[in-house]
């Protein structure tokens, strides 16, 4: 019994903050989509400013966010209000943006609250209003834009994993992986949480499975990026990076458990795992950086993602010319000959006009031309 109070005693600080959590963030959690902007530790590159549910953000706006902070330009769709709403919530310098960018969206089926900690306590909250359509953010390949996807494979009923991989995702966390006797990847995984609680995954379940590898996954995703900057960050290019993917493992847990104690779990541990590649990222990039969650709540009538990512190819000069020689090449061929024929006129008349200067300054009469001497006396 003392044992069981001391441990009840030992996890109240964490029942606390989860509870200041919900109560913190119940009022996102109405159904709508939101998002959460982390500044730089070190450097400001948001205004401390509070977006209510009268100032709420479209999707059109956060991607427009996300491109003003890698250093490009917004949108040319972009309306005057949200132009507006933009230059109040960035800070107004062009000069002075991260251009490295974190941005993870988490697919969720139904309402729930979010863990907190101290990466997200500092976070600018908002709502997220979007239409039909997913918003896109536009890279072209000449503004010298890395993007990292964060996506894993897809997921399938047979699972992708090896125990070895579960067994060392669950010893990084201090947890473990018990295998199944019959089949090795029917065993259950045993995770510690920061909160005290465990969280256990059956593999054998479909909706946990789906889980453990959309984690496994981010992880060795995360962990490439971090490689990948270091070898761009060596090279001494002027390059921006957009690191972004979609987690559909919360839903998952949400449509086979509900909104209780496993999807919260499995949003603690997640959050947990962005909050390290955070400041992981932090570290690396010196500070300008920013990271963007986005919640985006399960809407038949809505597309899966809220923010899609996608290139956009920049033809070449040349290639413009060629394409419109092609297409009109009768109108080039006339516009090629009259400023062919002006040219030979123009040149024609400065031949002559030259000649005929030359042969009267050779002809001019010895005698002194009253106009120009008219001033000068003579002896």
């Amino acid at each position: 019994m003392a044992s069981m109070d001391s441990g009840v005693r030992g996890r109240s600080p964490w029942h606390l903050l989860i509870v200041f959590s919900i109560l913190c963030l119940q009022s996102m959690a109405d159904g709508a989509d939101s998002s959460l902007f982390i500044d730089s530790l070190t450097h400001q590159y948001l205004r401390p400013l509070q977006i209510d549910e009268t100032n709420s953000m479209s999707a059109m706006e956060v991607g427009a966010a996300v491109s003003i902070l890698l250093g490009l330009s917004p949108p040319p769709t972009l309306s005057t209000a949200s132009s507006s709403k933009l230059n109040e919530f960035l800070l107004p310098n062009p000069f002075d943006r991260p251009r490295h960018v974190f941005m993870l969206e988490i697919g969720l089926a139904q309402e729930m609250a979010y863990f907190d900690s101290a990466v997200f306590s500092g976070a600018i909250k908002s709502k997220v209003v979007r239409n039909a359509g997913s918003a896109e953010i536009k890279l072209a390949d000449r503004e010298g834009v890395s993007f990292f996807s964060l996506d894993g494979p897809d997921y399938d009923s047979n699972g992708a994993m090896t125990a070895k991989e579960l067994n060392d995702f669950a010893s990084s966390f201090g947890g473990s992986y018990v295998s199944d006797n019959l089949e090795s990847l029917n065993g259950e995984l045993i995770i510690p949480l920061p909160s005290g609680f465990k969280m256990n995954l059956h593999m054998s379940k479909e909706a946990d499975r789906k889980f453990a590898m959309g984690i496994v996954y981010l992880i060795d995703n995360i962990r490439k990026v971090t490689e990948m900057s270091k070898i761009l960050a060596g090279s001494n290019l002027n390059f921006a990076e957009l690191v972004g993917g979609y987690f559909e493992g919360i839903k998952a847990l949400q449509e086979e458990y509900g909104s209780g104690d496993m999807a919260q779990q499995g949003m603690e541990l997640l959050l947990t795992i962005v909050s390290k590649a955070v400041n992981s990222l932090q570290e690396r990039h010196e500070g300008k950086f920013v990271a963007i969650i986005l919640f985006s709540k399960a809407d038949s009538s809505l597309p899966q993602r809220m923010l899609k990512v996608t290139y956009v190819s920049r033809p070449s000069l040349r290639l413009l010319e060629e394409v419109k020689t092609s297409s009109n090449s009768t109108a080039m061929a006339e516009v090629a000959l009259v400023r062919l024929t002006l040219a030979w006129i123009t040149g024609g008349v400065l031949l002559i006009a030259t000649l005929i200067g030359v042969y009267l300054l050779l002809n001019m009469p010895l005698t002194r031309d009253t106009l120009l001497y008219s001033n000068v006396k003579l002896d």
